[in-house]
């Protein structure tokens, strides 16, 4: 299993900018997959700790049945700016439901601690744990005159591209 924690001893830079997209509103799009193989595109609050990204869900949601059925899955900040002045990330994982009793009594701690808000208020909840795939972050070149696509893997360096 990739962690959060192994993309920023990998790859710091990335991660501290792909990190600091999604802080920036607390909400991302989560893609998953429906049991007909077509995509679906939800609304979630990621948390990032105890070094690992966490996805809560409310019981029954479509999204929480689609990572139980198949946790493949990608996450996008919520891209706010067409110039792309703060950048995009994605994250490519595989969710992990974590049904460990201490692992989810650390999380709920963690993220009341963090926003304030006490994830069991209105009781039990799917939660998983994201296996990383893979992280990009999309920007603009600071001469303005191309975009620059960055991309990291388990094992592999950080790889970039840059289009005109």
């Amino acid at each position: 299993m990739t962690t959060w924690d192994d993309v920023r001893s990998a790859a710091p830079d990335l991660a501290t900018r792909t990190r600091a997209r999604f802080d920036a509103s607390g909400l991302a799009l989560v893609a998953t997959l429906r049991r007909d193989g077509s995509p679906r595109i939800s609304g979630v609050e990621p948390f990032f700790g105890l070094g690992q990204v966490w996805l809560g869900m409310m019981p029954g949601s479509r999204k929480a049945q689609d990572l139980q059925r198949d946790g493949r899955c990608a996450l996008h900040s919520a891209t706010v700016d067409t110039h792309l002045t703060a950048g995009d990330a994605k994250i490519s994982a595989v969710a992990v439901a974590e049904t460990d009793a201490d692992a989810r009594a650390a999380y709920n701690q963690g993220f009341a601690a963090a926003t304030g808000n006490d994830p069991t208020a209105f009781g039990e909840f799917p939660l998983f744990r994201l296996d990383v795939t893979g992280v990009t972050f999309v920007s603009i070149a600071p001469e303005g005159d191309a975009m620059v696509i960055e991309h990291w893997r388990p094992g592999a360096e950080v790889s970039v591209i840059r289009r005109t």
